[in-house]
Parts: C-alpha cells; structure tokens; sequence
C-alpha cells in the first residue's frame, strides 16, 4: 500500500494538487494536508521556530494542567504555513484531549456551531481555521459559550419562539486567523492567549528540513538544505514541499541524494529563483519594470498584464514581494523599487526609480515625469 510519500510528480504534483508554477505559494491544498499531518510535530519540544510563542503556549499548558482546568481560549495569527494548525493539534496532544477541527467559512449558521459546540467532551479542543471568516450570527453564539461554556438554542419561530440554555463541557476554543485585523473587536477580546506567528530564518528552516528529511527517508546535504531552505520564503510549508519536489528529481535524474548541484537544478526546473520567486511573481515584476517603466500602476492593470486575477496578484504575489524590497505600494499603484530593477538585471532609468519620485499625498498633480497607470 502506498503512502502520500511514495507519490511522484506529474504535470500536477500529487502531494499538492496545484500545478508547479505554485510550488512557492504558503496556502496548503487538500491533498498536500494529507502529507503535513505525517510531517507535524506532536509536541512543543518537537516544534522547530517560533520561540517565543512555543516559551508562552508552554506557561499557557503547564499552568492549565496544574490546575486541573481547561486552558485559556488561544487564538494564532499570521500568514499561512508557519504552523498554526501543528500549533493547535499540539495543544490537544499536551493536554491529553480530543481536537475538533472545523473553519470559519464551513460554519454558515448558528445551529451548526451548537450541534459542534455540544458535541465536545470535558477539556476537549475545538480549532477553528480562519476564524475571521466566521458567519455573523455563529460569532454572536460564540461570544457566551467562549465565557460562560453555555449556548441558548432557538426553539420556534416568530413570538412563539423559545430560548433553550444548553450547558457545555468546558473546552478551550484555538482560532487560527492570517487577516487578524479583520477579526471582530468582541470575538478578539475573549481570547486569554493571543500569538503572532513570525516568519522562519534560514537556520530554522533548515533544522525542519533536517527532520522532514528524516521522516521521508531522503538523504539530504548540509549544501542542499542550505539552497532549499534561502528559496522557501521563511515558511515551513514551502521548504517542506520544495524538498518533495527536489527529493522526486534527485530520485529520477541524479543518485537519490540532495545536494546543492541537485538542488539548484530542480528548483530551476519549477522556476524558482534564489530569492524564493516563481513565474508570476518575476512576470508580475518584469510587467511593471518593462512595460510600466517602474510604476505607479494599479493593480487591476498590473493583473491583465500577467493574464492573472487582482486577487492572485494581491493576496499571492504581492505580500513576499513587498517583505522582499522589491515592490512598494503608494497611495498612486504598486512601485518597483531599485532591488527589483537590480533583480531583474535591468539597468537602473536615469534621474532615479520611480519610487523616489511619487509623492505621498495621493490627491497631488502628476508630473510630466511620472506615469501613472490606473487601475
């Protein structure tokens, strides 16, 4: 019988379900949770990164256990593939209990909620993911069980209709969001625990490469987990589906050993850069360099020129390309900045880059020398 592991690649990569062009993008494809769970630590002494959250979950945990009693309701943010999910189910593994797992967009009512809610044993997880998505009326009911471990079901309609208390176990709610600040000011106030999840440095990276390595069986380098680990975008997720893709290339076309050589190679063969970019990501850059001269451009414009959607562009693109120096927005369109020129091996326009010469008041006359492309 095979396992997620023994899987090779086609046009398509089976552990991910999404073509090659996204083998650099941090969200997780149904088939790719699949090789995550066998990839996940099971305890916080296990958990590679986020020290600082890790130190505090641990107090959190201890101090519950101590007192016999549930922990505080937790809630994890940042951007996806840092390990909120790991996080969550590590939770339940320390405290001995069950984890039920659900997401904001699956819960569209309010009675959906109560039948999860009711069906949590003593001390039990519940583990929402994007809980900002969550629906209105299912937040509100939210609210009184997180306080008081207790929901009012609706009996009936019109004034006929009769409130019925229904006691709860007590539980410990863990909401994972990556928009934090979409979260209702009421709902993120009832969290007693609160971690921001930051991205990986090069040297974290590779002690998750090191194990993930370990798990899959690959023989992997010092060299090769070095070049692996510098285009992986500082988040597990992406180091860990790099190495996949570099373990099935090494497999096919070299000795079944990772090195760097072999590294190098099969990240060129799935288009990405030492710098972590893919396709869209340098086609995004090369449109607003070559075809805008360096901006000002509205997004929506920027995203015909690449034939992708503004959300793709926004949501996928855009976040590392501005954590990486190489896109600015203004209050006038996305900019290139000097790195992205250099990046690109474009020799820099005279006078300057355009970011140097767009001013901050969005309500300012354009000059002669800037062109703007709206949106």
């Amino acid at each position: 019988m095979s396992s997620p592991f023994d899987r090779g690649l086609s046009a398509a990569d089976a552990g991910t379900g999404r073509w090659p062009d996204d083998a650099v993008d941090p969200r997780a494809g149904d088939e790719e949770r699949v090789v995550e769970s066998a990839l996940r630590p099971h305890s916080l002494a296990d958990f590679i990164g986020q020290p600082k959250v890790a130190r505090q979950l641990d107090l959190v945990l201890e101090g519950a256990k101590r007192r016999g009693r549930p922990p505080d309701h937790v809630l994890l943010s940042g951007p996806p593939g840092l390990g909120k999910t790991s996080l969550a189910l590590i939770i339940g593994s320390e405290l001995g209990t069950a984890v039920k797992i659900t997401s904001g967009p699956a819960i569209e009512r309010s009675g959906d909620l109560a039948a999860m809610l009711s069906n949590l044993g003593p001390g039990d997880v519940l583990f929402i993911d994007e809980i900002h998505r969550i629906a209105r009326p299912a937040e509100e009911l939210l609210y009184m069980a997180m306080e008081d471990f207790r929901v009012d079901v609706v009996v009936g309609k019109g004034p006929g209709a009769t409130a019925i208390p229904l006691e709860l176990h007590p539980f410990t709610l863990v909401g994972a969001t990556t928009r934090a600040g979409l979260l209702t000011g009421p709902l993120r106030d009832r969290f007693g625990f609160v971690g921001q999840m930051e991205f990986y440095e090069p040297a974290e990276l590779m002690q998750v490469l090191a194990r993930s390595a370990a798990l899959l069986g690959v023989e992997l380098s010092e060299e090769g987990s070095v070049e692996i680990a510098g285009r992986s975008r500082g988040t597990p997720r992406i180091a860990n589906r790099l190495l996949r893709r570099v373990r099935d290339y090494a497999e096919v076309k070299a000795d079944g050993r990772v090195t760097r050589e072999v590294a190098q190679a099969a990240l060129a063969l799935y288009d990405v850069d030492h710098l972590g970019l893919d396709r869209l990501d340098r086609a995004v850059l090369e449109a607003l360099v070559l075809r805008f001269g360096g901006g000002p451009v509205g997004v929506a414009t920027l995203a015909v020129a690449v034939g992708e959607e503004p959300h793709t562009v926004e949501e996928v693109c855009e976040p590392f390309l501005v954590r990486a120096g190489l896109l600015a927005r203004t209050p006038r369109g996305r900019v290139a900045t000097e790195a992205a020129w250099r990046h690109l091996g474009q020799p820099l326009p005279r006078g300057g880059v355009p970011l140097g010469r767009v001013t901050a008041d969005p309500q300012a006359p354009v000059s002669s020398s800037e062109t703007l492309f709206d949106a």
